[in-house]
Parts: C-alpha cells; sequence; structure tokens
C-alpha cells in the first residue's frame, strides 16, 4: 500500500500528465497534427522574416520566431500546378508528367505564339492511382482537410479524389475567376457563398478553423493553399489605402529594370499587393489562435511555404524579388527560391536558420517521418525527409533539378538547372546554352561563370542529362512556323509603358 506522502507524488504527476494533455484528448505521446500552409506566387522576399520592410506579415514571422527559418527552400517549378504535385507526391514533377500549369497551350493546333520551340505536352490532371499526402495520412489514421486553390484536374480529380476527406474550394481553376473572385459570391462548386463582400482568405481561414475545433481529439491533417496572392489583384478597400498611405508616407516609388524581354519591378510598394499580402498573413493569425485558444499548438507541426516565386515581370508586375533576379516563370532565383517555415514544438527551436538546400518534394517525406508512416511498398519518393535536419543533424549533400520546358507568361523560356552546393547551372533550349552561378558569392545571378568554369560547368550539365533521362522529361521541339523576323508573346508591356519598348524595340 502507497504511504499518503507517495499516494500524493503521484496525484501530482497524475494531474500534471492530464495538464500536460489538456486540450488534445490524446496522451503525451500522440501523433502530431500537421498544419501545412501553401501560398500562391508568393515571393521569398514578400515576408518580414525575409526582408521585406513594405509589407506587414507579423503572423507569419510568428512562424519564423517560433521555428525554423529556411534561407534556400525552393519549389520544383517556377510556375503552380508542376510545384503543387510535387509536393502532394513527393515526386519531380516530370514523373506526375504535370510539368506546366494546367491549361496552358501546347499542342501545335493551340499553340498561338511565335516562338523557336513548340512547349513540350504535360498531363491536365494528377493520375488518380497516385500516392498522395492526404491518403497517406489517411492511412495513418489522420482526418483529412483540403481548403483553397488546388488546380491539378477537372471534377473527378479533385481533393475529395485525392485523399482529403473535405474539400472547401479545391477545383479545377488556377485563381479565384469566378463570381466576385476574391469576394463573395464566389461562383465556386466547392465553396458556398458566404455574405456579399466576404473576403475569400478570411473565409478559407474560418473553414480550416472549424475543422480544427470538429477534430481536436483526433489527428489531423489541414492543408490550407490559399488563392492568395494570385491575380486579379484584388485587396480589401481598407488594405489598400492603408499602403497607398504607407508608401507616400516612406516616398516609395516605382523602379524597373530589365530582364529580357521583359521589364521587371525593382521596388516593392504596390498597395493593391499589399493588402493582399497582409489578408494572407492575418488568415495564417486566425488559424493559429485556434490551435492557440484549444492549447493544439505544442502538438502541432507548422509548415508554410509558396508555389513559385512572386510576380516581376508580368501580369501587373505587383512585386520585387530582389536581391533574387526576375521572378515566377523564370528559372533564375527569384522564380523558384521560397519561403519555408517550420514551427514544431518540442523538436525545433525557435529561431532557427537553416540553410541546406532543400525542394518541394521534401514535405512528403518529411511528414511521413514526422508521423511515424513508412511510404506503400515500392512507392517512389524523390524528396528526402528534413526531420533529422530539423532535430539539428546535417543533411547529406545532394542535387536539386528543375526542368520547364514551356513558355511562361511572365517571360521566362524552355530551360532546365542544376543545383549542387554553391554552383547552380541553367541551361536554356533555345540557344543550347548555359549559364554558371556561384549563389555563395552572386546570389542575384549577374555574373555567368560558364566560360572561366568550363569543367564545372560541363559536370553539371551531365549531371542534369542524367537526370533528366532518369525522369522520363519530355523537352521542347522545334516550331516549324517560327517567323525569326517577327516577335512573339514574350514581349509584353508593363503599366505605363512604350508599345516600342515592350516590343523589345527600345
Amino acid at each position: 500500500m502507497l504511504s499518503r506522502k507517495s499516494l500524493l507524488a503521484a496525484t501530482v504527476v497524475a494531474m500534471a500528465a492530464v495538464f500536460m494533455c489538456a486540450g488534445t484528448g490524446r496522451g503525451a505521446d500522440a501523433k502530431p497534427n500537421i498544419l501545412v500552409f501553401l501560398a500562391d506566387d508568393l515571393g521569398q522576399r514578400d515576408l518580414g522574416c525575409y526582408g521585406s520592410t513594405f509589407y506587414e506579415t507579423p503572423h507569419v514571422d510568428r512562424l519564423a520566431r517560433e521555428g525554423a527559418r529556411f534561407t534556400d527552400a525552393y519549389a520544383a517549378c517556377p510556375v503552380c500546378s508542376p510545384t503543387r504535385a510535387s509536393l502532394m507526391t513527393g515526386l519531380w514533377p516530370q514523373r506526375t508528367g504535370i510539368t506546366d500549369y494546367i491549361g496552358a497551350p501546347f499542342t501545335p493546333d493551340a499553340w498561338k505564339r511565335n516562338t523557336k520551340l513548340l512547349p513540350a505536352p504535360y498531363s491536365d490532371r494528377l493520375a488518380l492511382d497516385t500516392p498522395t499526402l492526404a491518403k497517406a495520412m489517411k492511412s495513418a489514421g489522420y482526418a483529412t482537410f483540403f481548403a483553397g486553390k488546388w488546380h491539378l484536374g477537372p471534377e473527378g480529380w479533385w481533393p475529395e479524389n485525392q485523399g482529403f476527406d473535405v474539400n472547401m474550394g479545391g477545383i479545377d481553376r488556377g485563381g479565384p475567376y469566378g463570381g466576385n473572385k476574391y469576394f463573395s459570391p464566389y461562383g465556386n462548386p466547392r465553396l458556398p457563398d458566404g455574405p456579399p463582400g466576404e473576403h475569400l482568405p478570411d473565409r478559407l481561414a474560418t473553414e480550416t478553423a472549424k475543422f480544427i475545433e470538429a477534430h481536436k481529439d483526433q489527428p489531423f491533417f489541414a492543408y490550407f493553399a490559399f488563392y492568395s496572392v494570385h491575380t486579379p489583384l484584388m485587396a480589401r478597400e481598407d488594405l489598400r489605402i492603408k499602403y497607398e498611405e504607407k508608401r507616400r508616407r516612406l516616398g516609395l516609388e516605382a523602379k524597373w529594370g530589365r530582364e529580357e524581354p521583359r521589364d521587371v519591378r525593382l521596388v516593392q510598394e504596390h498597395a493593391v499587393y499589399a493588402g493582399m499580402v497582409e489578408a494572407m498573413d492575418l488568415a495564417v493569425g486566425k488559424v493559429l489562435a485556434k490551435l492557440d485558444s484549444l492549447d493544439l499548438a505544442r502538438n502541432t507541426l507548422v509548415v508554410f511555404t509558396s508555389d513559385n516565386g512572386g510576380l516581376s515581370t508580368s501580369e501587373g508586375w505587383p512585386t520585387s524579388n530582389l536581391p533574387l533576379r526576375a521572378g515566377k516563370g523564370w528559372l533564375y532565383e527569384g522564380g523558384i527560391r521560397e519561403p519555408f517555415l517550420v514551427r514544431w514544438p518540442g523538436v525545433v527551436g525557435p529561431g532557427r536558420t537553416i540553410t541546406a538546400p532543400i525542394s518541394s518534394p521534401d514535405l512528403f517525406p518529411t511528414l511521413l517521418d514526422a508521423v511515424g508512416a513508412k511510404p506503400q511498398t515500392g512507392q517512389t519518393l524523390d524528396g528526402l525527409s528534413l526531420v533529422p535536419l530539423l532535430k539539428g543533424e546535417s543533411l547529406k549533400e545532394r542535387a536539386l533539378f528543375w526542368h520547364y520546358p514551356h513558355y511562361g507568361n511572365q517571360g521566362g523560356a524552355p530551360g532546365a538547372a542544376i543545383r549542387r552546393g554553391d554552383w547552380k547551372l541553367i541551361e536554356w533550349s533555345e540557344e543550347n546554352r548555359c549559364e554558371l552561378f556561384n549563389l555563395a558569392s552572386d546570389l542575384g545571378e549577374h555574373k555567368d561563370l560558364s566560360q572561366s568554369e568550363p569543367a564545372r560547368a560541363e559536370a553539371l550539365r551531365a549531371e542534369l542529362h542524367a537526370w533528366q533521362k532518369q525522369v522520363n522529361a519530355r523537352f521542347a521541339v522545334p516550331n516549324r512556323e517560327y517567323d525569326a523576323a517577327k516577335t512573339d508573346g514574350r514581349f509584353a508591356a508593363r503599366p505605363g509603358a512604350s508599345a516600342g519598348r515592350a516590343k523589345g524595340t527600345n
């Protein structure tokens, strides 16, 4: 029989254990909940924790303070659908067949642009038999939820067909193009309309918070894939006014450079875009607040990232990615280097900075490892688990790859790239030429070292070609209708630019 003193001590220990598990309904050794935020078209430098001084992102910045901030994280593609497929499968986009944004023309009959090459064919849907992150989480006993932008296939290939129990807003569209766009009515068959004027990012945050509360006593996987900050450029009026005033107060004016054949924005001062960024951040804050109110934050692994770089050379030219070069649609760093934040209390110490290069395919094996699950027998995973890295161990050196056999709407052209260590090589298909950069000394990719480092360039090029064969990469092919005397859609006028300059005539 226990003594009175021992009984009291045991009671205290039991009460402490109950307190530690309060709000979860699960034991102290419970699997972590998973919450993933995926922004759309958000550049790495659009966040305060990555250096922005014009946009205000306190809630996302909080994740950086309380967790790890990756400096060299990459999207698997400079446009959306391929990266989204990669995050969902742990594969390079070439293996899924989705190598361009779904909806982009590529057949000779549909391709109306005067370009040297015809873009490669691609798959317009994520195959239903593909192992997905949501399916893996369901198999591991997780309730699964999707909110926001899907853009991985037509009806029948939507989130509910790929492992998600609940789908709020995920359809075939690449942006909020139905109804009143970013404001209710949405015209979205998977998102009932709210009150007139309701704001889309806030509504999606509300739905995510509701799901979390409804599943607070079981492990959950919530994937909040923003439509923000994709075009159309629309902000709440109060936020637009706020940033118009801030721009005037700071004396900011638009400045332009050149990323042939496009102009490129050099200053962050676009008030509407700033309002969109803040609205996205407020939505993140609403979901994080729900975790806090339910005492779930300490047992929830949170990831925040984006699908490609910010728009700097097209479609309103709303942001600057400096010091990174170019933006969405380009293989330069501005098009592929992304924010990547991980908060995992008890595993990741607060305020960590991690410089190891990582990429989109790493998310799948990382989350699988975090919940103690295994891939299916024979399943291919191109990514690596980042859990050892998050725990303070090193990640073995490897190469990262990109292959984009398409013409981006933002001025980019078909090409491929490899990064190994500090070195990055880009191979441009039109001219069959390479550029070589040392990112440690030249983050802005201004100095091409391919001529002064020919052996290194050739070795990286050979490694890139070997990888392309391994993943059965498809390539752009010569365009028989190309007329060298004419320009093509890569030349586009920014607001206020002369038509002559936009056509490259200077």
